[in-house]
């Protein structure tokens, strides 16, 4: 994930000297759905981790980026949050125990089909009966694709991510396109699903 990594870093980078922490789209759709221990994996900036803190949850952040990871532990610290970042490859990151949400804006569409899936799978499993997952990802249609550098990547049908949280309540599913720079487009889908009471992993 070279060339993600090094393009968000520098994203990063820019919206820290700038102030700026809003959340985004997808982020405040997420929000109302965050509840209980968070794990939230490829946090970015931690926005969504630091508000979901000020809700009173108990969150696990997890990103590749090592500035990000400081200005959210920062931040928790100085407002006495229960938010702790961590850095890690996402490419091989295992989860351990279980959370109320699981939270994966933006994440798995710079993994390889195969590792994109397991996570996908890992995910889905580390939710606790009764609580939610989040997914969001690029699908097919986008054309703007300089993120990904050289690296593979992974661009999901429309419905394929709705179609894997088959037997879950959903709660939100939706594609949305969004114009980007050189007249390409990105095209996304978000899930939120609430997994069935009394299910185990």
């Amino acid at each position: 994930m070279a060339g993600p990594l090094a393009f968000f870093d520098g994203q990063f980078r820019r919206q820290l000297a700038a102030g700026e922490f809003a959340l985004n789209p997808f982020e405040a759709a997420a929000l109302p759905y965050l509840r209980g221990r968070v794990l939230d994996l490829g946090c970015g900036l931690g926005n969504l981790a630091l508000a979901a803190g000020r809700r009173g949850c108990q969150v696990l952040a997890v990103d590749a980026c090592a500035s990000a990871v400081g200005r959210i532990n920062r931040e928790a610290a100085a407002e006495g949050l229960r938010v702790r970042a961590v850095a890690a490859d996402l490419g091989d990151y295992a989860i351990e125990g279980e959370y109320d949400t699981v939270n994966c804006i933006g994440l798995l569409m710079f993994l390889p089909r195969p590792r994109a899936l397991a996570l996908l799978e890992a995910l889905q499993a580390a939710v606790a009966g009764g609580g939610c997952a989040i997914v969001n990802v690029l699908v097919e249609g986008t054309s703007y694709l300089e993120m990904f550098g050289d690296e593979e990547y992974t661009l999901f049908g429309r419905g394929e991510i709705a179609a894997r949280f088959a037997g879950w309540r959903p709660c939100l599913s939706r594609i949305e396109e969004f114009p980007a720079p050189r007249a390409t487009r990105k095209v996304f889908a978000t899930v939120i699903a609430r997994k069935p009471a009394g299910a185990s992993r």
